[in-house]
């Protein structure tokens, strides 16, 4: 079969990963990162593990003979580490702490956790090489918990629902349908559930909506602001951008800036025409001050959150 590449990465996205950084150091002393989602364990006895790397990857050569590198779990709070270490023609060190692992590599300060390898073998595997690493040492924190990417997004862990503990006698008397985060996450999800499918009348997923109106309603964005904005790697997002590009949508500077174009504009203020018309219609049965309350509510716990956190 040929798949469509880009629709092939979405149904691939379904897959949720963890996000890691693969560090490692040249017989030069120069050190090399790059973002790699694709980490798993391959044995107990002997400890392995293994990642890949895109045969286009411009570090491609030097992880190639490495002996030993450094696979770096991030935490959620991590995002920007993973966005600087999947984009070019920076000096991806220059502003992050670390210290020297096995084989002088980088272990990133403040990663969930840590497995310094000493490489098993390398494979051929299609358009990336396969990199297998027996683990010499590891590490890890209890605290906090580790960067998830999910649907071409970035996301957090959360225990499941149904693995939570029930506190019976809370539970009575409609504590739980009352609660906060039970009612934003229920709402959300909601929202989510009818709002989205609703897009692909005007050609777009949601994704792409959320590039489209954002530049919208804050003009011209570089594309590591866009990318912090509307929660998505640099690798993902570059996909997404290429896909509005193909369709004359969005003009991509060469300064790495990111416009829309006049179709691209036009198409945003549809899909925000869509969203205003979805929010009044889903308002409807309150009165104007109820759905005030709602938003400067929200806005203020959102405030709050943002200086305790």
């Amino acid at each position: 079969m040929n798949f469509d590449a880009r629709d092939f990465r979405r149904a691939l996205g379904k897959f949720a990963t963890g996000v890691t950084v693969v560090t490692t150091r040249n017989t030069s002393g120069e050190n090399f990162g790059v973002t790699a989602s694709s980490f798993n364990a391959v044995s107990m006895d002997p400890p392995l593990i293994l990642w890949s790397i895109d045969k286009g990857a411009h570090s491609l050569a030097t992880y190639q003979v490495a002996e030993h590198f450094v696979v770096n779990v991030l935490s959620n709070a991590q995002v920007d580490i993973s966005n600087r270490f999947a984009s070019r023609g920076e000096d991806k060190f220059a502003n992050t702490t670390f210290e020297e692992g096995v084989g002088g590599a980088a272990k990133l300060t403040d990663a969930a956790a840590h497995f310094e390898c000493r490489t098993w073998n390398v494979y051929e595997g299609g358009d990336h090489l396969i990199i297998v690493g027996e683990v010499v040492r590891y590490a890890y924190r209890d605290a906090g918990s580790a960067l998830v990417f999910h649907n071409g997004r970035y996301a957090v862990p959360e225990p499941h629902p149904m693995l939570l503990p029930v506190n019976e006698q809370s539970s009575l008397n409609g504590r739980l349908g009352k609660h906060l985060l039970y009612l934003m996450r229920e709402a959300l999800a909601a929202y989510r559930g009818d709002f989205y499918p609703r897009l692909a009348s005007l050609g777009v997923n949601d994704n792409e909506w959320r590039i489209l109106t954002l530049l919208a309603d804050r003009g011209v964005l570089g594309v590591e602001d866009l990318a912090r904005s509307v929660a998505q790697p640099i690798a993902d997002l570059d996909d997404t951008l290429n896909g509005l590009q193909e369709r004359a949508l969005v003009v991509l500077a060469n300064d790495g800036s990111v416009l829309l174009s006049e179709a691209g504009e036009t198409l945003a203020l549809r899909l925000l025409a869509m969203a205003d018309d979805y929010e009044q219609r889903l308002f409807e049965s309150l009165e104007p001050t109820e759905i005030s309350t709602i938003k400067s509510g929200l806005g203020r716990v959102i405030e709050r959150l943002g200086t305790t956190a």
